[in-house]
């Protein structure tokens, strides 16, 4: 009877072991991505601006690169960096502009491989989980960049919050 309670006890904490060894994330399939870069893109050129758009997922790898005909050479590595950037300090490129100034306590990261501190970063977060981010680059200013990574964040925005 021991040993039958023993094995018991052992096989629930083998089930509470793996379900804390493992975790599900969620990601963005290509098309979705895809949908999102396409999006930003005709919002960038709708406002007349020829940009780069780049959607990585949540480890920052890429999935979309899409470049206008007239953005300049560099804007896929750009647009690359801001999205790696966003998704990799869990920050939108334009919340970290002010905290990363010279004489903060987080100046050093500008310093970093990769890192772009200029804004057109957007994280896609859906439900609490960041999905993966967004870099728009080409366009006169963070501001713009920021306002077509948004316009691609919309237009999928239905099918990541369900």
């Amino acid at each position: 009877m021991k040993s039958i309670i023993f094995s018991l006890a052992l096989t629930c904490v083998g089930t509470a072991f793996a379900q804390e060894a493992t975790f599900n994330t969620r990601q963005l399939t290509p098309e979705t991505a895809l949908e999102a870069a396409r999006a930003a893109l005709d919002s960038c050129r709708k406002a007349g601006h020829q940009v780069a758009v780049a959607v990585v997922d949540r480890a920052g790898v890429a999935q979309v690169m899409l470049r206008d005909r007239f953005a300049g050479a560099h804007t896929p590595e750009t647009a690359s960096g801001k999205a790696w950037t966003a998704v990799s300090f869990r920050t939108n490129t334009t919340d970290m502009l002010d905290l990363t100034q010279p004489g903060r306590p987080q100046n050093g990261i500008r310093n970093l491989p990769r890192v772009v501190i200029v804004g057109g970063g957007l994280l896609i977060e859906a439900q609490g989980a960041i999905l993966g981010a967004i870099g728009v680059s080409g366009a006169p200013g963070g501001d713009a960049d920021d306002a077509c990574a948004k316009a691609g964040i919309t237009a999928i925005r239905d099918k990541i919050d369900f």
